[in-house]
């Protein structure tokens, strides 16, 4: 979807409030696409759904410096080169026999990632954003043991007042002719069909759900109770940076993510190793069943499962891969595994998404809840995924890292 008015066509004459809400939908969605196996295309990302909106603080009312948009380049040629066969697996190499030690203690809930040199990437075909594979090296530190959670994200609401993307209305601007009643705060929320359907319109399980945010994750009459310990969810890129700041912390960058949620092998498949759910365990929250329709809860979880509820990995990380996507840092554009540097990489200097055009996505990383072989893969540590960073949906999370003192 496209800010400009002139893009946005004005709704049919008196349509019934379904019509107008299913019309809003499609605006806000327009371009998703989760990596389906039955419609694979050149580039693929992680659902997101759009939201466009002013982020204020509910004490200030002043706005979070962020990046702003502008007119997005004509990509540059991608040449399809051949991509190898991995190699076989090894442990990540590092720039010398002695990886670097934390520079101090660990923060509490923080990990020490001693940082090194890895392939980044992947080789499945259906992913051609996340290749080739290519050495990057990365520097030392600290990563969140886990997803930020409710109770978290709850200490900061209450000591800055903030308020999320969720929970503020959209901008009439934005979407001409859409009655005011159906611009008040909403939130993009997984809706099971109650039958199959074809897994090319996503419309038919996502729902943009009044009063749905981090508090209210399927809806005004859910809460969080209980759920302190669950990551929280309904969160844009821009309430993860305002997050990140008030901590004193960041967003991790694409590779740093990459790096940490490998845990010091590479070319691996899975976190864990080489197979899905090795000796019949289920070692991440994703999807069991046939998506979107059935849903086994093999894994006792049907969105969200607590942090910690499944083994870490290699570097005391948990749930690196499914439960919820995680933001990074990084612009995201199909192309730029292909023109990144290999020390370091800070993501691109703008943002560009063929399937979308002009919409600044950001990186996301680990699928999700809603993962699985038929739909979305991307619990793979070398996918990757995007989002429109003014939007979040209740799939979407984050964690946080700190740079060495």
């Amino acid at each position: 979807m496209n800010r400009s008015r002139s893009r946005m066509a004005e709704p049919a004459a008196s349509p019934s409030s379904a019509e107008r809400g299913l019309d809003l939908l499609r605006r806000i969605s327009a371009g998703i696409a989760l990596c389906s196996i039955a419609f694979a295309a050149a580039y693929f990302g992680t659902a997101y759904l759009r939201i466009d909106r002013t982020v204020v603080s509910a004490t200030k009312q002043e706005k979070v410096e962020t990046q702003p948009e502008r007119a997005v380049e004509t990509p540059r040629e991608v040449v399809r080169t051949e991509v190898p066969n991995p190699s076989e697996v090894r442990p990540a190499t590092r720039p010398s026999d002695d990886p670097p030690k934390a520079p101090g203690p660990n923060p509490p809930g923080m990990r020490w990632i001693a940082g090194g040199r890895f392939s980044m990437g992947c080789d499945d075909p259906e992913m051609g954003d996340a290749r080739p594979w290519h050495e990057v090296t990365v520097r030392g530190f600290w990563m969140d043991e886990t997803e930020v959670t409710n109770a978290q994200f709850a200490e900061f609401v209450k000591a800055t007042g903030y308020v999320t993307s969720a929970e503020r209305a959209l901008d009439p601007k934005d979407f001409p002719g859409i009655p005011k009643q159906d611009l008040a705060p909403a939130g993009v929320t997984f809706s099971p069909p109650d039958r199959p359907v074809p897994l090319d319109n996503h419309l038919a399980w996502w729902r943009l759900v009044p009063g749905a945010d981090w508090r209210h994750p399927e809806g005004p009459h859910s809460n969080i109770s209980g759920k302190e310990n669950h990551p929280v969810v309904h969160v844009s890129w821009e309430d993860a940076a305002a997050y990140a700041k008030w901590a004193k912390k960041r967003l991790p960058t694409e590779a740093e993510w990459e790096f940490a949620a490998r845990g010091g092998a590479d070319r691996l498949p899975y976190i864990w190793g080489t197979e899905m759910n090795p000796g019949g365990k289920a070692l991440a929250n994703t999807w069991q069943g046939r998506f979107p329709v059935e849903n086994t809860l093999a894994d006792g979880h049907r969105l969200t499962a607590p942090v910690k509820s499944y083994p870490p990995n290699a570097f005391g990380l948990y749930e690196m891969a499914g439960n919820v996507w995680e933001w990074c840092a990084d612009w995201y554009r199909p192309d730029y595994y292909r023109l990144s540097p290999s020390v370091d990489p800070q993501g691109p200097s703008d943002s560009y998404d063929p399937q979308e055009p002009g919409v600044m996505k950001r990186v996301q990383r680990g699928g999700s809840f809603l993962c699985s072989d038929q739909y979305c893969k991307r619990y793979n540590p070398g996918s990757r995924g995007k989002g429109d960073h003014a939007s979040g949906a209740n799939h979407v999370g984050f964690r946080c890292v700190l740079d060495a003192r």
